[in-house]
């Protein structure tokens, strides 16, 4: 490819920020809080996490667009990137079916 295509490229970081067990959970665990974001103790509770390696994954996934991080005194909220998640999923059935497939799990 001689162009770099930017949809591929913002997939490609998303995906593999997303191809950990442990960065999964944080994401699930995270569009199950509040809009406003949920604490990062908070998270390190329900996830059992020992905190520097949920600092790891929820930097993993802010930097790949997937979550935001916004500071509360001394405590951080991290919330999902709704529109980066949906964009994504998106990106990945956007030629469903294109080549004639008729899956029937295949979206139209």
């Amino acid at each position: 490819m001689s162009h770099p295509d930017p949809a591929l490229q913002q997939a490609t970081k998303q995906l593999k920020a997303l191809a950990h067990q442990g960065r999964l959970s944080v994401i699930r665990a995270v569009v199950q809080g509040p809009v406003e974001g949920t604490p990062a103790g908070q998270i390190q509770t329900h996830l059992g996490m020992a905190a520097s390696t949920l600092s790891h994954h929820l930097a993993e996934l802010t930097e790949a667009g997937l979550l935001t991080a916004a500071r509360q005194g001394t405590t951080i909220r991290y919330a999902a990137r709704f529109d980066q998640l949906r964009g994504l999923t998106e990106y990945l059935w956007q030629d469903c079916c294109g080549g004639g497939c008729r899956d029937p799990h295949c979206l139209p």
